[in-house]
């Protein structure tokens, strides 16, 4: 078995997969293998996957329904490696960080986060009205809903084995499984810690990320975390499986 799980929802990223599975070939120290999330067969990513000798060890996962959301929630349902870790199928510049994060999780730590907004991490070309949202968004969760990572709506994370195996998630839409398995495992006590990690707007394909979408569904789970540190509600509330 794996040492790590790598989970990639795609959609038509048969121009992008390639230079992913370059990048953590050459990067990536810790045994792993892929699992590949994707919404329908004519997927290119697919295509651009059979057509080629890649020589990763891939699991192909299909979404029993539509978007990110469902698509990570299918690969995480279909790890079984001790960590789990849901990475973009676009991002080929991260790779060299998810040893120090198996790393961390081998330390104890339940939770590992890329963080943009810490020393070495970066966020550029990003629209200012979605770079203005997700600072302010990441301020408050860190400063006053207790998340204790720097960089709580990425969804580029690492989950442990108990998290992925104990935490109910109830989230129905977006990377929002993201906020809410970290804010549960806050309020549960487990550790978490987070690494510095690059992100670049992309260019040649509108981003999945929807922010004015999404924004609702992101409060429930400040509202959440805030319950966590000023009401004191505590492990006993956390939904379990």
């Amino acid at each position: 078995m794996s040492a790590l799980d790598i989970v990639i929802p795609v959609y038509n990223e048969g121009e992008n997969i390639l230079k992913v599975f370059a990048a953590l070939k050459a990067e990536v120290k810790t045994p792993f293998r892929v699992l590949i999330c994707y919404d329908f067969p004519e997927d290119n990513t697919l295509a651009a996957l059979a057509d080629n000798d890649h020589g990763v060890e891939v699991v192909l996962v299909k979404n029993p329904e539509r978007g990110p959301h469902a698509a990570v929630r299918a690969g995480l349902a279909a790890s079984t490696a001790p960590a789990v870790l849901v990475y973009m199928a676009d991002d080929d510049f991260n790779a060299g960080i998810i040893d120090r994060m198996v790393a961390l999780h081998g330390q104890g730590c339940d939770v590992v986060a890329a963080s943009r907004f810490v020393a070495g991490g970066c966020m550029v070309g990003c629209a200012p009205f979605k770079e203005a949202v997700t600072r302010v968004a990441d301020f408050t969760l860190y400063h006053l809903c207790g998340m204790k990572v720097h960089d709580a709506t990425n969804g580029f994370r690492l989950f442990s084995r108990r998290v992925v195996d104990t935490i109910e998630i109830e989230s129905s839409l977006g990377f929002t499984y993201s906020i809410e398995l970290l804010a549960k495992t806050v309020r549960l006590g487990w550790p978490v810690a987070e690494v510095p990690a690059k992100w670049f707007e992309r260019s040649d394909k509108p981003s999945r990320f929807q922010v004015l979408r999404w924004i609702p569904r992101y409060l429930r789970w400040l509202f959440y975390g805030l319950a966590t540190v000023w009401l004191r509600r505590g492990a006993k509330t956390v939904k379990r499986k």
